[in-house]
């Protein structure tokens, strides 16, 4: 699993053009599924980036996390994330999963991450999506399992 943790003032995605969900201060995870992923990794990523301590204390220090600002989460499929731009002009996926596998991992890794108790938001698989993200600092972890 491949994932991209961004610290937000807010964030939202458009999906289809259409329907707009929306969170204030917290973290954006666009997450990737491989082929060789599963459930448990799922849930050690999310307990990964649910404790990650990358918001700042009185300090002005990285010592909280997510779940101590009471934020909220945006959480969005974005397999691209697979990409291997190694060799040739156009990107790779032969890694990421297919594409029911991949939907079936999105969808364990948001019950995982609802079932924590913060305030879940989250995209929709193989949607046309746009990402309105306001990062905040700029903080962006790289997080590969």
């Amino acid at each position: 699993m491949k994932s991209v943790i961004q610290r937000v003032k807010k964030a939202s995605v458009t999906i289809n053009g259409k329907e707009k969900r929306e969170i204030s201060e917290g973290l954006v995870v666009l997450a990737a599924f491989g082929k060789n992923d599963t459930a448990q990794k799922c849930s050690t990523v999310f307990e990964k980036i649910k404790n990650m301590r990358i918001f700042s204390n009185e300090e002005g220090k990285f010592d909280k996390s997510v779940e101590d600002i009471k934020g909220s989460l945006l959480i969005i499929s974005q397999f691209t994330l697979y990409g291997n731009c190694k060799k040739g002009k156009r990107p790779d996926f032969t890694e990421a999963a297919g594409y029911e596998q991949g939907k079936n991992l999105y969808e364990e890794f948001l019950e995982i991450a609802k079932q924590s108790g913060l305030n879940v938001v989250s995209g929709e698989f193989g949607a046309d999506m746009l990402v309105d993200i306001q990062n905040d600092g700029p903080v962006t972890i790289i997080l590969d399992s």
